[in-house]
């Protein structure tokens, strides 16, 4: 059974979802908790790698230390050829270790169910391809990737945050938004901290509910790619 490591880097913050997706395609997760303290391989030899989100820079090593070991473990992954998937952190984390930049409360937050579109470079993608041109997913950020990877392909674009996604060589992808999260992880943010920084936790709770069903059909299909990736 082809094994996938899975770098958690907070508390509420699980594969949610896209887990259970690879689990029903036959991949095994191993779970790591590094926010916990939880130790990472110093040679992972997973056929696959996914790093989820959290609230730091992918550098942010005095908040975070285990950042540092997630680093080595993605550059790792990504010279041997194995299958990686990051999100959010994740994903900066991927551009950041393969010569992209990232910085810190860039450009406009994203918060809630955000439309995205697919990008011409995407046409042959092994995940990407013949998807919907516009699709949604949940964003929650106010960090971002400012520069590409050398190399590296532009998969996805919203109107606030151009690089949604891309992917470094032929096995590696990086994605702003959250694929495992539906409209059940936008009802439980904080709704004093959404109305704190303009928002409306009403409006953003509908429309994730609106969205839902094309977005989860979508990221599954997404999932399943991946899988077969890996188990390639």
């Amino acid at each position: 059974m082809p094994r996938v490591l899975v770098v958690q880097n907070h508390a509420g913050g699980g594969p949610g979802r896209f887990g259970d997706w690879l689990v029903a395609e036959g991949l095994s997760l191993d779970v790591v908790h590094a926010y916990a303290g939880a130790p990472l391989p110093r040679r992972a030899r997973h056929e696959g790698v996914v790093v989820l989100g959290g609230g730091y820079l992918p550098d942010d090593d005095e908040r975070a230390p285990w950042l540092a070991p997630t680093r080595a473990v993605v550059a790792e992954a990504v010279e041997r050829g194995a299958a990686v998937f990051g999100i959010c952190l994740g994903g900066q984390l991927l551009a950041q270790v393969s010569g992209g930049t990232v910085r810190g409360d860039h450009g406009e937050p994203e918060f809630g169910s955000t439309p995205l579109s697919l990008r011409s470079e995407a046409g042959d993608d092994p995940l990407l391809r013949g998807l919907p041109s516009r699709v949604t997913a949940v964003e929650h950020h106010k960090d971002a990737v400012t520069a590409l990877p050398p190399g590296a392909t532009w998969l996805m674009e919203s109107e606030r945050c151009p690089y949604q996604a891309f992917r470094v060589g032929e096995r590696a992808w990086g994605v702003q938004f959250h694929p495992e999260a539906g409209a059940d992880r936008v009802r439980a943010w904080d709704a004093g901290r959404l109305r704190a920084s303009g928002l409306d936790p009403v409006e953003l709770s509908r429309r994730a509910e609106r969205d839902e069903p094309a977005a989860e059909a979508v990221w599954h299909e997404v999932a399943r790619r991946f899988a077969a990736v890996v188990s390639a």
